[in-house]
């Protein structure tokens, strides 16, 4: 696999990126093409865990940085390779992957070879499995197994935000709330309990449920607990004996996972709850010096993140992070994926004047 050519822009390097397919699991193809593009220079130390690539600087600065953005993309639907659209007035880089994430890793890209003397040292990541399961995921694989290499004063992920700085994350929690009764024939239904009428005791609870909207650090951050799928019923003739609400409840990172699931056992008091995924949220830190600095070197105003990112693993290190990205996270893994050209140079502008200050 060749290098990435870096002599063009920051567009053009994220259309090389995107043209190497990388559906998760087949990443080897554009982790090779990166490593290429690092190995031999003499102002970085290089790391390969599996499909993930770590870059170190390593000049005795005071304070680390751990930029990192993933590599892997959702599978394709005739959204390769790339090209180059205007849609009223405005110029857009189009195809899989140029919106999440691999317009952020290529500035990540460009502007790890090119400053050999940042104002911090920084540790950049590009790592694979990030569209998958949690437990494949190659950022959560190297805090497992090389936390070394974690270790930093703050943490920015190249996640798809306009290019605008949203600190932190909400957490997410997924819950199975079932109820149960007894089967029997419909044509005698007084004989039976029907679990699917007792769910509405469930649902009742979730319409008549006001979600908070939390302060953190500044941001204000919107919860949200909601049904996202109902299932129940044997046959078309037979009441059933079981139903199963399954719940998401997007909670604000002032809450720890456990006072979140806490907080979903009371509010279902009475109920069979089975807690099937829980991630904790992240603190946007922005109190943090380097976080107030990096702020004031992109310019505008910080938002909250409400979905959850791997920004919450840095959290539970203790480290402040933030999600900065070109694109419109509304368009990640859409068949229309696409970025603005000019939010590609405006997050390498902003990632270039901070660590140059």
């Amino acid at each position: 696999m060749p290098k990435i050519d870096l002599s063009v822009s920051p567009v053009d390097v994220t259309r090389q990126l995107c043209d190497i397919e990388s559906v998760s699991g087949d990443e080897a193809r554009v982790s090779d093409a990166i490593w290429q593009t690092l190995e031999g220079l003499d102002h970085l130390e290089l790391f390969r865990d599996g499909d993930a690539i770590v870059a170190r600087t390593n000049l005795g600065r005071a304070e680390r940085v751990v930029i990192a953005g993933h590599i892997d993309t959702v599978p394709l639907n005739d959204n390769l390779p790339t090209r180059y659209e205007t849609e009223d007035g405005v110029d857009y880089l189009w195809g899989r992957g140029t919106v999440d994430m691999k317009a952020g890793s290529a500035v990540h890209l460009r502007l790890a070879v090119e400053l050999t003397a940042p104002a911090v040292d920084v540790t950049w990541v590009w790592y694979d499995h990030e569209e998958v399961s949690d437990s494949l995921n190659g950022l959560g694989r190297l805090v497992r197994t090389r936390p070394d290499l974690m270790t930093a004063d703050f943490a920015i992920l190249g996640e798809p935000t306009g290019s605008a700085i949203e600190g932190g994350c909400n957490g997410n929690l997924r819950a199975e709330i079932r109820t149960f009764g007894r089967r029997s024939h419909s044509a005698r239904s007084w004989i039976g309990d029907n679990a699917i009428h007792r769910a509405a005791a469930v649902l009742d609870i979730l319409a008549a449920y006001e979600a908070r909207e939390v302060e953190v650090d500044g941001l204000v951050y919107r919860e949200g607990l909601n049904a996202v799928g109902v299932s129940g019923g044997v046959a078309g003739n037979v009441i059933p004996d079981e139903c199963m609400v399954h719940v998401n409840y997007r909670f604000a990172p002032s809450r720890s996972a456990g006072e979140a699931e806490a907080h979903i056992r009371e509010l279902f008091d009475g109920f069979d709850v089975t807690i099937v995924d829980l991630a904790a949220g992240a603190r946007p830190g922005l109190d943090a010096p380097l976080a107030a600095a990096f702020l004031a070197a992109v310019g505008g105003e910080a938002k909250p993140k409400y979905g959850w990112t791997d920004v919450a693993r840095f959290s539970a290190l203790g480290i402040p992070a933030v999600n900065y990205g070109p694109g419109d996270p509304l368009l990640a893994h859409h068949d229309d994926e696409r970025v603005p050209v000019q939010q590609i140079l405006d997050n390498e502008r902003g990632l270039r004047a901070w660590l140059t200050a």
